[in-house]
This record gives structure tokens, C-alpha cells and sequence, in this order.
């Protein structure tokens, strides 16, 4: 009899814990469930425990925490958080179970416990470290882009200077992805496919410029056009734009659904666009000796399409006779690499949401 005992609670036992089941309280006497070995917890529950002001739209799934100036959205059945403006992405998703939202349980480690109080792992402050890049050299293959006076082709420059500045980034520790590695054509809506599945937080875009005046010079940094994406251009485009997530999580979605988690999206990423451009252009004005022309908006297609913060660098003419020889110059391209990578690091140290400790 102790036997058949024994026997009934190990498959009870292996039945709970492979549909999911609560678990033992934590230590902050929240209680625990397991879904498919992921360790989660009642959103409402842990908002009661903290004091954490929410609000839950059914209809489009989204979630907004607030507590003292702090403002952290989510959307059931997504993995993405955009906490205070800032976008960062978990393995695992909010999710539902038993007629409740939950989340990871290291949401609440790693966001929650940081900006709210809580055991803190690493300081007093939640910094978003820059740790994946995707790297775009411009044309490729039968496209050759501009084409300099002496035939200089602009996919070659564009190539060689990503090459040095995925190099740079690497040494650096930063893990990059690469649109295209070789003289190989791939298309815009390639390019954005693989940014957006990268699942990196920058986007950087390597081009060279060319205009029918011959005495223009200098290095610009294009970021989106702030009316690029709407809700209304978003509800008809969200497929392509949103090409990156999870198909089983958000098929379900309407397209209008979907506008409002792009717009969530594109809120936070046109404005760190913009100071990544402008990071991107003081650095360059710093250490390159060139005119450096600004920061411009514009519509271009892998800017829209990109989930992520990201920029179109014109690192000079090849249509003006100097600055096509400087850029055939190993030495000026590796000058214009390390300032671009000078400059994200400048932009990631300054991606810090520092709180103290309550």
C-alpha cells in the first residue's frame, strides 16, 4: 500500500509540473508557478506586493505599470518591455495561466526588485548595456551604389568600413550581426528581416554619399522621419514591420492590435535614433578631420522597417574628388570606424535608469 502511495504522488508529481502548477512562496511570500520549466508569477500579485500602480487594456492586451515617475509597458503574449522609454527584451514571455497574467520570474529580478526595491544584483542602478549590434553595409553584389569619379564603388567602402567596425565592436565585447559579409546583394526587406529576428539593440547602416554637385563634402547620420510611422501607415504595414515577433504569439492580433504595439515600439525607438545620430555625429566631429554636415530625418526604408533604434551613416562623398581619395584610404576608413564605435560606447554609457534603492 505505501508502495501504490509512493507510485500515485511521483506521477501526480510529473503531471503538475509538466502542465504547470503553483510552487512553494517565495521568499517574498508570492507564490510561484512553473509553466514548461519556466519559473512565473502573478502580475497582480507582485504589483500588490510593491505597491505598483496598474492598468490592463483587454481589448488590446497591453499592460502599464506606474510608481513613482517610473513606467513600464507590456503586452501579453510578448517577450519585449519597454521600461521607462527603454526597450529590452526577455527570454520568456508574459503569459497567462489560470485566468491570470504572469510573468517571468526574472522580470521581477531584473526590473521590478531594481526600480522598486528589491535584492539588487549589480549596484544601485538598472543600466541597458549595448550587447547586440546588426551592422549594415549599404548595396552589394549588382547594386554598386555611387560610383566615385576614379570608379570607386560604394558597396566596397561600405563593406571594408563594416567589416572594421564589427571587428572593433566584437574586441569589444558586443556581439555583431551582419546584413551582409561579402559582395552579395540582399534586398531591403532582407536586411530589415534579419535586424528585426536579430532581436539587437542598434541598427547601423553604412553607406557613402554622392550628389550632381561635385564640391559637396562632408558626413551625415540619417535617423527615421518622425511621420514615417503612424498608427494608420502602422495598421496597414504591421506585418512587414513586425516580421521579428513570435508568429504564434500575435497572429491572433488584429492589425489594428498590432499598430498599437507598434507605435509602443516606435515611440521609444525614433527618439533613441535621433541621440544615437546625434552621439554619432559629436564623436565623428571630434576625432576625424571632416565637415561634419548633422543629423537629418528621412524616410528610408531599413530606418521604418527597423524595430530598434537605428541610423544611416553617410561617411562622405565619393562624387568629390577628395574625400573619394580619402575614403580609398585603408588608414581614413579604419579613423572612420573607430569613431563610429567610439561613439556607440559613448551611447551605451549614457543608457543608464539609475535608482536608489528604496
Amino acid at each position: 500500500m505505501e508502495n501504490k502511495l509512493k507510485i500515485i504522488t511521483f506521477f501526480l508529481a510529473l503531471v503538475f509540473f509538466i502542465a504547470g502548477c503553483a510552487s512553494v512562496p517565495t521568499s517574498d511570500s508570492l507564490p510561484t508557478y512553473s509553466i514548461n520549466g519556466v519559473t512565473y508569477l502573478s502580475l497582480a500579485a507582485l504589483c500588490e506586493k510593491k505597491g505598483i500602480n496598474w492598468q490592463y487594456d483587454t481589448f488590446s492586451k497591453t499592460i502599464i505599470l506606474s510608481k513613482g515617475g517610473h513606467k513600464i509597458n507590456l503586452m501579453a503574449g510578448q517577450s519585449m518591455v519597454v521600461v521607462d522609454g527603454k526597450l529590452e527584451y526577455f527570454k520568456h514571455k508574459v503569459d497567462y495561466y489560470q485566468g491570470t497574467i504572469v510573468v517571468p520570474y526574472k522580470f521581477k529580478e531584473q526590473v521590478i526588485d531594481v526600480l522598486f526595491g528589491g535584492k539588487l544584483t549589480s549596484g544601485k542602478a538598472y543600466t541597458l548595456k549595448i550587447k547586440k549590434i546588426v551592422i549594415d553595409a549599404g548595396h552589394g553584389g549588382y547594386d554598386p551604389g555611387a560610383i566615385g569619379r576614379t570608379g570607386t564603388n560604394e558597396k566596397d567602402i561600405n563593406l571594408d568600413i563594416a567589416k572594421r567596425l564589427a571587428k572593433l565592436l566584437k574586441d569589444e565585447g558586443v556581439e555583431v550581426v551582419m546584413t551582409r559579409s561579402n559582395d552579395t546583394f540582399i534586398s531591403l526587406e532582407r536586411r530589415v528581416e534579419l535586424a528585426n529576428r536579430s532581436k539587437a539593440q542598434l541598427f547601423v547602416s553604412v553607406h557613402s554619399n554622392a550628389n550632381k554637385t561635385r564640391s559637396l563634402n562632408g558626413f551625415e547620420v540619417y535617423h527615421c522621419t518622425p511621420n514615417a510611422v503612424n498608427s494608420g501607415k502602422a495598421s496597414v504595414n504591421v506585418d512587414n514591420l513586425l516580421s521579428a515577433l513570435d508568429r504564434d504569439s500575435y497572429t491572433y492580433l488584429s492589425k489594428n492590435l498590432k499598430g498599437i504595439l507598434t507605435d509602443m515600439v516606435y515611440t521609444y525607438s525614433r527618439g533613441e535614433s535621433v541621440e544615437l545620430a546625434k552621439a554619432i555625429c559629436r564623436t565623428a566631429d571630434a576625432d576625424l578631420d571632416t565637415r561634419i554636415i548633422g543629423t537629418k530625418s528621412a524616410g528610408f526604408f531599413v530606418l521604418k522597417g527597423a524595430r530598434m533604434p537605428a541610423v544611416l551613416i553617410e561617411v562622405g562623398f565619393l562624387s568629390n574628388r577628395e574625400e573619394e581619395r580619402l575614403l580609398k584610404n585603408s588608414y581614413y576608413r579604419d579613423q572612420i570606424a573607430q569613431a563610429i564605435a567610439h561613439s556607440i560606447s559613448n551611447y551605451s554609457k549614457d543608457c543608464v535608469i539609475a535608482q536608489e534603492k528604496e
